[in-house]
């Protein structure tokens, strides 16, 4: 099946990390994740997830090369 007949609703999840995935809307979010409030096919979530994850960094590399940027 490809994931043009995939009829699975998927739900944008987010981490602590500000990292994205995908999960199934009907099942419970893996620990540490959480609803970004985003949901739809596979192909609606992952072009969301192109669009607003811009940055791939984790959020903890982001603020520790910000904070080694602003003290020079």
């Amino acid at each position: 099946m490809s994931d043009n007949e995939d009829p699975t609703l998927y739900k944008v999840v987010v981490n602590q990390e500000e990292m994205y995935s995908i999960w199934p809307a009907d099942r419970l979010n893996a620990p540490g994740w959480r609803d970004e409030g985003k949901q739809g096919l596979k192909a609606e979530c992952l072009d969301y997830i192109k669009e607003v994850w811009t940055d791939m960094r984790p959020l903890s590399l982001r603020k520790a090369m910000q904070a080694t940027s602003s003290q020079g």
